[in-house]
């Protein structure tokens, strides 16, 4: 296992991004972390999705699915603004 180098000034973003405890994590690795580290983190997010499913039937597919409307939006927005 490889340590991360952080610049070192963070913003105040990564900074509270990077304090939460599981998420942060994963966020540091993709961020600064190898290249591959953005697939491992969507291959664990869709496995992770599909034993909800697995787990709580319709609703562990939808209600993820419906939490993830508002960051479709912001993604929308951000590719409008250019």
């Amino acid at each position: 296992m490889s340590t991360i180098t952080l610049p070192d000034r963070l913003s105040l973003t990564e900074k509270i991004i990077f304090a939460i405890p599981l998420f942060g994590r994963i966020a540091k690795e993709v961020s600064y972390g190898p290249e591959e580290n953005l697939y491992y983190a969507l291959a664990t997010f869709l496995c992770l999705w599909g034993c909800s499913a697995l787990l709580f039937g319709l609703p562990g597919l939808y209600l993820p699915a419906l939490g993830l409307v508002p960051v479709i939006w912001l993604a929308l927005l951000a590719i409008t603004r250019g």
